[in-house]
């Protein structure tokens, strides 16, 4: 298969994300504009990530349910602050049926088919939940209500890049309501922590934990927090985000329980979710010039055997003594039998779908009891014998995995940069990039104002950030605490 792909530090970050993406087999473009489709081996990573995630929120006392795709346009008229968020990125439906084109030989519209009330392709599931928890919730009984929903949504976006952004995503969505602002906000900072978590252990993926500004917060939203990863080409990307919603939503829909005093009081909600905007961030975080490179616990395949030069009878033995030894202690193994491709084109396209080990077997190595393992993320190769092959891969699983996440957060360490001043800003930004901790007023308009004159934005104001005397980097008034600024996806 074809190696060729544009360099990651050559110039042109974006093509070699798109060549990451086509020839690591991920996605491709789909008729639809903006759409995309997943390939089965993007697929079979959302799987593994998605799979984790379920057992994380449901291990957190978490449940699934589903809800209709389409929404009432009246719905989101309900809360001010979200339909304003969502209104420029809703695809809406207003007819419900298609004639033949008495002029063509085409189909059209049928005007007699207008919808009494247009729907809203789901952009985020908020209203149409929470007009359904009406119903639901009426006593302190039926709370806390922990709903996870795992779902595709539509917001109409003009600028797409494959997982990043695109016009239909799938993603999960949780809804919680809950009888105390108390309990929605520690709900909402829990699943920041599965998702930090989730990001770093499995994903091998550093993340900054913080808080977003006003400015920033989620349409509807009292408080957003959120997750932040640096990339390898120093701009940042918003990994995950959990939102305390207060009462807006249950006041917006009517969503009252009876307290344990007999009172009757609004509900407290929640809301949080991530999308395949990760399969990117993955990308992103931990790939080169060869192609895709994954962490062995998000990995479809961790080990694939390839015989050298062709398949034969013996090495056929010894891998299926080798797959066996491996799947009894949870690895996933590939046996690359076929006999149309040389080892090298084999290497080559394993590498490209980052497969986190090969191991080579050829009639010398059988003789000698041993097997040649080479590993993606360095690609050192080692000879090792046949007899410790588990153990050995077992362990080298776990390094690979280790060594993905502390190489990604020497590079996020070395590109995060403390600034005082507006030119150093400046340069730092144009310069080598990454994060930036600074002081700022406090005040939208100089948000906005940083943001006109450098396309950076505030990402969070970091949770463990401690207060800090200081002057804004921009305007020179007093600051209590630096946050954090990047340029981002």
């Amino acid at each position: 298969m074809s190696k060729e792909i544009t360099s990651r530090t050559g110039g042109d970050y974006s093509k070699w994300y798109n060549d990451i993406v086509s020839k690591a087999g991920l996605a491709e473009n789909s008729p639809v504009r903006g759409c995309m489709v997943i390939k089965p081996h993007g697929f079979a990573i959302w799987e593994k990530m998605r799979d984790q995630l379920d057992k994380m929120f449901k291990d957190t006392g978490h449940v699934n349910a589903y809800f209709p795709l389409f929404i009432p346009k009246s719905f989101l008229s309900k809360e001010a602050a979200h339909v304003e968020g969502f209104a420029k990125e809703c695809a809406v439906v207003t007819h419900y049926r298609l004639k033949k084109d008495p002029n063509g030989s085409g189909v059209i519209v049928d005007p007699d088919a207008k919808l009494e009330e247009e729907l809203i392709v789901r952009p985020t599931s908020e209203t149409i939940i929470w007009d359904t928890y009406r119903g639901w919730i009426k006593s302190y009984r039926d709370l806390p209500l922990l709903i996870n929903q795992w779902a595709n949504v539509v917001r109409w976006e003009m600028r797409t890049r494959p997982f990043l952004r695109t016009a239909e995503f799938l993603w999960q969505e949780g809804h919680t309501a809950h009888s105390t602002s108390q309990e929605a906000i520690a709900e909402a900072e829990q699943m920041l922590e599965v998702y930090a978590d989730f990001a770093e252990k499995f994903m091998a993926m550093p993340v900054i934990r913080g808080r977003k500004t006003a400015n920033e917060r989620f349409a509807g939203a009292v408080d957003t927090y959120c997750i932040e990863s640096l990339m390898q080409d120093g701009k940042a990307l918003q990994a995950g985000t959990s939102h305390f919603l207060g009462q807006n939503f249950a006041k917006a829909f009517d969503v009252k329980f009876l307290t344990k005093e007999n009172k009757e009081e609004y509900v407290w909600a929640t809301s949080w979710g991530v999308s395949t905007r990760l399969i990117g961030a993955l990308i992103m975080t931990h790939s080169d010039d060869d192609g895709l490179v994954l962490p062995p616990k998000l990995a479809p395949i961790q080990v694939v055997i390839v015989p050298i030069p062709k398949p034969t009878p013996e090495i056929a033995e010894a891998a299926e003594k080798i797959m066996k030894a491996l799947k009894a202690k949870g690895i996933s193994v590939k046996y690359d039998k076929d006999d149309q491709k040389r080892p090298g084109f084999k290497f080559a396209e394993y590498e490209m779908i980052g497969v986190p080990v090969r191991i080579g077997i050829g009639a010398r190595d059988l003789a000698a009891g041993k097997v040649e393992v080479a590993r993606r993320d360095t690609k050192e190769k080692m000879s090792v014998a046949l007899e410790d092959i588990d153990d050995y891969i077992k362990k080298l699983l776990k390094d690979i995995q280790s060594n993905l996440f502390e190489r990604a957060k020497k590079y996020r360490e070395e590109h995060t940069t403390k600034v005082d001043d507006f030119d150093t800003f400046k340069q730092v930004l144009d310069g080598k990039g990454g994060f930036i901790l600074a002081h700022w007023d406090g005040t939208t308009e100089t948000e906005e104002k940083i943001k006109e004159l450098t396309k950076a934005t505030i990402r969070c104001i970091p949770l463990d950030s401690k207060l800090e005397k200081g002057t804004c980097v921009l305007t020179g008034k007093p600051s209590t605490q630096r946050v954090l600024f990047a340029r981002a996806y």
